[in-house]
């Protein structure tokens, strides 16, 4: 994904006139960016080191203006349990969660289901176990994911998501799917299907938008982030849950932020050199 986010990125940044060297991150990486000594670096990395302030840390020891949110946003979002502290303690609705060792979740439910088990520190959707109400025993965790894992409620209804860029949040995408929305949903042509802008009551919408963006602020985000939901309709604004931000959002021109940025008015090129501009350093 990271591939190909960066791929997409520098064919628009050329298109809009910039010059652009291409560098697939390795543990050279400091060493290149030095030789290099960009003016700006555009951050298409997702996942570990590359989401969660491993490289922002090191950009900023660099001195070197990057794009996307700084070290300890980058941190607290990729962190499911502490980024939901941060959201509880914002007024944000989120689900009930608890961190535990994956022997123990192997071992006997540790809440009633249905609830979710996640890593706590991964993206895409990677090593996600979703127990229903009727399971006989619990998740047979496969022995690639972490000790520790994250166990919260199911939240149920439809999949919604808004892009904030800057201080704006864009609009609300309503993802269609057969199933789960895993990586296959994600990122295999034909997986998913997105309604944009949702169409769903403009109240559930306001309030997306509005979560969004004060998610955003909660965690310190800079330049572009995602945050999803789940919406029960029977339960009307209540079951609206807030499930996490990702400060990294995938970057191809048929991903869901640059979707909602096409919706806002604002096309591919375009974005990725607000981006460009919006780079600092201390984010």
């Amino acid at each position: 994904m990271s591939l190909s986010t960066g791929r997409e990125c520098a064919a628009a940044l050329r298109d809009e006139g910039f010059e652009v060297t291409e560098l697939d991150a390795g543990p050279d990486l400091c060493d290149r960016l030095g030789a290099l000594s960009p003016d700006v670096v555009f951050n298409a990395l997702h996942g570990r080191w590359g989401e969660d302030g491993c490289v922002q840390g090191l950009l900023e020891w660099l001195g070197q203006p990057y794009t996307h949110s700084g070290v300890l946003a980058s941190a607290l979002a990729m962190d499911k349990q502490r980024s939901k502290e941060c959201f509880r303690a914002a007024g944000l609705p989120v689900v009930e969660s608890l961190i535990c060792s994956r022997d123990e979740v192997r071992s006997r439910h540790v809440m009633a289901p249905p609830y979710v088990v996640k890593p706590n520190n991964e993206g895409s959707s990677v090593g996600v176990y979703l127990v229903h109400e009727e399971a006989n025993g619990p998740p047979r965790l496969s022995d690639d994911m972490p000790a520790q894992v994250m166990v919260e409620t199911f939240a149920p209804g439809r999949e919604l998501t808004t892009t904030v860029m800057g201080d704006r949040p864009l609009t609300v995408t309503d993802i269609l799917t057969d199933g789960w929305y895993d990586y296959d949903a994600k990122y295999k042509p034909g997986g998913s299907r997105h309604v944009v802008p949702a169409e769903i009551p403009s109240g559930i919408f306001d309030l997306c938008m509005e979560y969004a963006l004060r998610a955003h602020d909660a965690l310190g985000c800079k330049g572009i982030s995602r945050t999803d939901f789940r919406w029960d309709e029977a339960r009307g604004a209540a079951g609206l849950i807030l499930l996490e931000t990702n400060t990294q959002p995938g970057m191809t021109p048929t991903s869901l932020s640059p979707e909602q940025a096409e919706a806002a008015g604002i096309g591919f090129g375009a974005l990725c050199r607000w981006l460009v501009e919006d780079a600092s350093c201390n984010r």
